[in-house]
């Protein structure tokens, strides 16, 4: 008995239930049964996915899985530990996304002055369930760390500012006497390599805002690095360094305690939430403006309807009155940088801290 005839696409697709017992018709779908038309253009899909254009059948699948973003815990790495400028920004924010029953981590991976939790970030998984919170440090190491293993501006996709604050000069109020920058100055002045002040970590903006300081007051300050903001201000507080050039964002707490005094903030107008903090510009150093800013970022390959949705989120959560009220309490407003427009601003401060880097002579301790 010979063998049944089989259509050529048969030899790439295994048998299957015909539930509609529809007659397909070897001569093309415009013959035979409605049900078996029907059919045939189903056996068609499936052959063109066989011979390869598996990404039309795959996308239904892929699509609802989008669809669901998120529908598991979202991490995202934080590179620097609990009590920093980013971590301060970053828990309100995400304590905000996660109401409504998703969760939105924060799994903090200090070190190296941001770097270490930079390059674990760019390794990661694209498929947005780990996001990267850096901050200005990362338009920074560039210049300073010769061998990272991540680039910012291409192992990531940016999504969006999340915040931009002013630096704020913070002394320790037993061991400082000086409450204005001019007296501050003249201490300085009168005392080169007295006095030392604590940084972040060598290449953040803590320590490039020392630095500049230095540099364009004509000052001496020994620079101790620590890893991360939280551990140097701990350590301010405790008065085992003298002053920080912080981002105003985590001493916001602490000057307001008393803990610390606030003498300038290095910007040119004054910040939101601290009218009573002068600019470095009364004070007589008008040249003097550091900004200290925080961005969300996903690796690279992450899905764009994903990335378009994590961006609906930040939008919604940034401009509720919540997360208003919260970030003029730490000295910003709500920004609206996103996408390719974050991506040209943080080229724009590689180029300019490079510049600040050589100009300044800075150097890892």
């Amino acid at each position: 008995m010979p063998a049944p005839h089989r259509h050529a696409t048969d030899a790439l697709m295994p048998d299957a239930p015909n539930p509609h017992n529809a007659r397909l018709d070897a001569r093309g779908p415009q013959h035979g049964t409605d049900a078996g038309r029907r059919a045939w253009l189903a056996r068609g899909l499936g052959l063109a996915g066989a011979v390869g254009l598996g990404s039309v059948a795959g996308l239904p699948g892929m699509a609802r899985a989008q669809a669901a973003w998120p529908s598991r815990p979202v991490s995202t790495i934080v590179p620097f530990p609990p009590g920093g400028g980013t971590d301060t920004f970053a828990r309100p924010l995400f304590a905000a996304m996660s109401r409504g029953g998703r969760q939105f981590l924060i799994d903090n991976k200090g070190g190296a002055g941001g770097t270490l939790g930079a390059g674990l970030a760019a390794k990661a998984a694209p498929d947005g369930y780990t996001w990267f919170m850096g901050a200005v440090h990362h338009s920074i190491a560039p210049a300073m760390y010769p061998r990272l293993d991540y680039n910012i501006e291409t192992d990531f996709i940016p999504v969006g500012l999340i915040s931009s604050v002013p630096q704020v000069i913070v002394v320790n109020p037993q061991k400082v006497s000086a409450r204005t920058l001019p007296e501050l100055l003249a201490f300085l002045r009168a005392n080169p390599g007295k006095l030392n002040y604590g940084s972040a970590g060598n290449g953040t903006s803590h320590h490039l805002a020392g630095e500049l300081f230095k540099q364009q007051t004509r000052t001496f300050i020994t620079h101790i690095p620590y890893r991360g903001a939280g551990p140097a201000l701990q350590d301010l507080i405790a008065g085992q360094v003298d002053l920080m050039f912080d981002g105003l964002a985590s001493s916001a707490v602490h000057i307001r305690s008393g803990r610390l005094r606030a003498i300038a903030v290095a910007s040119g107008r004054r910040a939101p939430g601290f009218p009573d903090i002068p600019t470095a510009g009364e004070g007589g150093v008008p040249t003097y403006d550091v900004a200290t800013w925080y961005g969300l970022w996903a690796p690279k390959g992450t899905p764009a309807a994903i990335v378009t949705a994590m961006q609906g989120e930040l939008r919604r959560t940034l401009q509720s009155d919540e997360l208003r009220t919260t970030w003029t309490s730490l000295g910003t407003e709500t920004p609206d940088l996103w996408g390719d427009a974050f991506g040209r601003f943080v080229g724009q401060e590689i180029q300019r801290w490079s510049a600040v880097v050589k100009a300044s002579g800075a150097k890892l301790d």
